[in-house]
């Protein structure tokens, strides 16, 4: 991409501290303080634009009202929260969501997946516009899946313990933690039988038209913002809008996935 990607800003602050230590090192004397402050600025910088790209990068461009242009066509605004394309005088804009799903259907009984299925039958017909979701799977590593279960599990029963120590416990949120501390226990009691995990990315893409290229990112994200509540309320998982690095995996990942399971969860850490 022509602009300012995420590897621009992880190369251009490893320069600098780069230089700043180069310059402290070559220099010496009075310049090694500031040549040594460069190159910790540098490097604290380029491992927070690695980790934490997806949230500083927006908040960069949004101030310097950047705008990042891709090689065939594709413009990303500084909010950096949907992709807009011109064709032939009339603006596309597509906008993503993130869905984070905790029960899979080796999960439930044949009852569950079923009643399962028409909800999100329920939920699509509830869709005015077309709407794309994507799913990932692949076979996760036992071990350290073990490792992440029983550390949400402990999470969520401290939770559960906190809220009930409370004087006035909100019932809302006991309920809410039990349920969780049970997928977690179902889950590790599936590790525990040698049942292969699998691991589940998905995220839905929704597009829109307009005359303008204002109009069709303000009606992409209005029907993402619908998007999210039917399919939040519909199949009992938590959706949320991606920008950022995130929104560019996965408008990559529309042309190429990663082709391992430790590429793909690399990337979504």
């Amino acid at each position: 991409m022509s602009g300012f990607g995420p590897k621009y800003y992880i190369f251009g602050s490893i320069a600098v501290g780069i230089i700043g230590a180069l310059f402290a090192f070559i220099k010496g004397g009075i310049y090694a303080i500031p040549g040594g402050l460069l190159a910790g600025l540098g490097s604290m910088f380029g491992i927070l634009f690695w980790k934490y790209g997806y949230i500083l990068i927006p908040m960069i461009t949004q101030r310097t009202r950047i705008v990042m242009m891709s090689d065939i066509g594709y413009e990303i605004p500084p909010s950096q929260d949907v992709i807009v394309k011109e064709s032939n005088g009339v603006f596309y804009s597509s906008a993503f969501l993130g869905i984070k799903i905790f029960e899979s259907a080796t999960e439930k009984t044949t009852e569950e997946n079923i009643a399962y299925s028409k909800f999100f039958e329920r939920a699509i017909s509830n869709i005015k516009y077309v709407t794309k979701i994507a799913y990932m799977l692949y076979v996760e590593d036992v071990g350290e899946k073990r490792k992440t279960v029983e550390t949400k599990r402990a999470e969520a029963q401290l939770r559960l313990a906190r809220e009930r120590d409370k004087t006035q416990p909100d019932v809302l949120k006991i309920d809410k933690h039990e349920r969780e501390v049970a997928i977690w226990d179902m889950q590790l009691t599936r590790l525990i039988k040698g049942v292969k995990p699998m691991g589940i990315i998905a995220y839905a893409q929704t597009t829109a038209v307009g005359v303008s290229k204002e109009a069709a990112m303000a009606t992409a994200k209005a029907q993402s913002a619908q998007l999210r509540t039917v399919l939040a309320n519909a199949l009992n998982v938590e959706v949320y809008p991606l920008a950022g690095d995130e929104m560019l995996k996965c408008f990559e990942w529309e042309h190429f996935f990663p082709t391992t399971p430790q590429d793909l969860e690399e990337s979504v850490i």
